[in-house]
């Protein structure tokens, strides 16, 4: 299994640890590429299968990518994309503002969320203000997007970092750091994805069980909720309970759930979908009571969630995951209502199975029922909100 987590801790794990989780195929899908425009491409192209499976490089994945090409459905839909992340990790892969332009061309990308993957931390000082150096270095990318007048996207419009909330009271100099580096700094990411079967693993913190209800991890909230910053939380579908709880002991804090709540379909739930889905349906709708809690769309094209998209000849067209994620999103979208929703591409993390263009396409098909005001919260205006884009973006 490749997960989030894992794919984007590659700049604090040692290369042993890089490789043991399989992200030789991962490099391929994070590869940086002027020469990957699509724009003047068929609607549709589909050549003679070629399955390079996990063993992609990255010229392999790109020409895999583009077995399926398709050009955007409502080009000119405002999208705000609250979950991506960038970094460039010597001798591994990088991603950056260049890399995402690329991939999102033809699109209307009006602004973007970073969320913190551990890149740029600093390489001295004290441990708990290292990641500090990824607002720092985010800062930099977001002034370099606004001050380039060709530049159509506001990137990092709002930046997600992280700070260590075990240290309870202590995390507070580490969020006012946070706060000091960039005007844009919003939040914090402390990921918690635990689950006790090894064939689904942890988060790349190697969070305990329970952290979520731990003294001092929600005395490092408190802090947060002190502020007025949000909580991202990057959890499995077994701890909804935990986050539920969470929620509703800091009522007034604002709370972002990661790629619809870490649907797991490896391990125990390898083969048991419906029963699987019906686990993570009781847990999702428990927590969609909780008002201060948003819900991001997206997520599912991890391997992590089990549709097995990296492994085939051919990557999903965007009708294919569109039917295979509908339940999902929709489920979300009717317990949370759009107000509360928001459509994310947990790039680059999900271009192992698919290009942005696909994954957004397959979005548009699933909302396509919906209102134009449901569209424009789905898309933009629910994030905009959650991360308070327009504040101080300019500075």
């Amino acid at each position: 299994m490749v997960e989030e987590s894992k794919f984007l801790s590659v700049c604090r794990v040692d290369r042993r640890t890089f490789l043991k989780v399989g992200l030789g195929a991962a490099a391929g899908a994070l590869a940086s590429s002027a020469a990957n425009a699509t724009a003047d491409e068929p609607k549709s192209t589909r050549p003679t299968p070629r399955n390079w499976s996990k063993g992609k490089n990255v010229q392999e994945h790109r020409a895999w990518l583009k077995q399926v090409v398709e050009e955007p459905l409502e080009p000119e839909l405002p999208i705000c994309d609250p979950h991506h992340h960038m970094g460039d990790w010597p001798s591994f892969f990088r991603y950056l503002m260049a890399d995402l332009l690329d991939d999102a061309r033809g699109l209307n990308l009006v602004d973007t969320v970073f969320v913190e993957c551990q890149a740029g931390y600093r390489q001295d000082g004290p441990v708990e203000l290292q990641p500090v150096g990824e607002t720092e270095f985010m800062e930099g990318i977001a002034r370099k997007s606004l001050a380039d007048p060709k530049c159509p996207t506001a990137v990092a419009a709002a930046i997600v970092g992280h700070a260590d909330l075990r240290l309870g009271e202590g995390v507070a100099p580490v969020l006012e750091a946070h706060l000091a580096a960039s005007p844009r700094f919003r939040g914090i990411r402390h990921a918690c994805a635990w689950h006790p079967s090894p064939a689904v693993g942890q988060s790349y913190m190697s969070s305990p069980p329970g952290l979520l209800g731990d003294s001092e991890f929600r005395k490092g909230i408190a802090c947060l909720d002190k502020l007025g910053l949000s909580y991202d939380s990057w959890a499995y579908m077994n701890q909804f309970g935990e986050l539920t709880d969470l929620a509703r002991a800091f009522p007034e804090l604002t709370i972002v759930c990661d790629h619809v709540g870490g649907v797991v379909g490896l391990g125990p739930y390898a083969g048991r979908r419906e029963e699987a889905f019906a686990e993570w349906k009781r847990g999702m709708k428990e927590l969609a009571s909780c008002l201060n809690v948003s819900m991001k769309l997206g997520g599912l094209a991890m391997p992590l969630s089990g549709f097995g998209w990296q492994d085939r000849d051919l990557p999903p067209t965007s009708l294919e995951m569109a039917e295979a994620t509908a339940p999902y999103y929709l489920e979300c979208i009717e317990a949370f209502g759009p107000e509360r929703c928001m459509f994310e591409s947990n790039f680059p993390v999900e271009k192992l199975s698919c290009s942005y263009r696909v994954l957004w396409n397959s979005f548009k098909q699933i909302a396509k029922a919906f209102s134009p005001d449901e569209k424009a919260a789905l898309f933009h205006d629910t994030a905009a909100r959650a991360y308070r884009i327009g504040t101080a973006q300019h500075a």
